[in-house]
């Protein structure tokens, strides 16, 4: 199994689903330039926006707030089995989380009251992470 480096962001994301057509609203821009991670996703069924959880109107239907963890990158794009062994350890225990991947590195999103326990699942399986809540380490 090869260990992996993660790094914990600080800010809380949300994930908010709007209809098909609707246009990427202004309240999603709110903390994008100091945000670990912001997306906006268009499919034939949604808009999806993932942005700070302190954006989201409480009208939206959402998920959150979610802790956000990137793999130390940038990834090579030949590498398989990245996620699966990153993921695997948390779904024996039960840990939900939200998957999101970009050009560089992969990110793995779970719920603020999971993340501690995620972060103790990962060290026990071999992988090092960084917290950069309060400058930790």
């Amino acid at each position: 199994m090869t260990a992996w480096e993660l790094r914990r962001h600080d800010n809380e994301l949300g994930l908010a689903q709007l209809p098909p057509e609707a246009s990427v609203p202004t309240w999603s821009y709110g903390h994008r330039d100091d945000s670990p991670l912001w997306s906006v996703t268009r499919t034939p069924d949604e808009l999806s926006i993932l942005c700070d959880w302190a954006d989201v109107p409480g009208t939206v239907h959402s998920v959150g707030p979610l802790t956000v963890f990137s793999v130390e990158g940038p990834l090579d794009h030949a590498l398989t089995g990245v996620l699966a062994g990153l993921l695997e350890p948390l779904a024996a225990d039960g840990v939900s989380i939200l998957a999101h991947s970009t050009y560089d590195t992969d990110w793995i999103l779970v719920p603020s009251p999971q993340a501690d326990r995620a972060v103790r699942i990962w060290s026990e399986a071999g992988h090092t992470i960084t917290d950069t809540i309060e400058g930790e380490a």
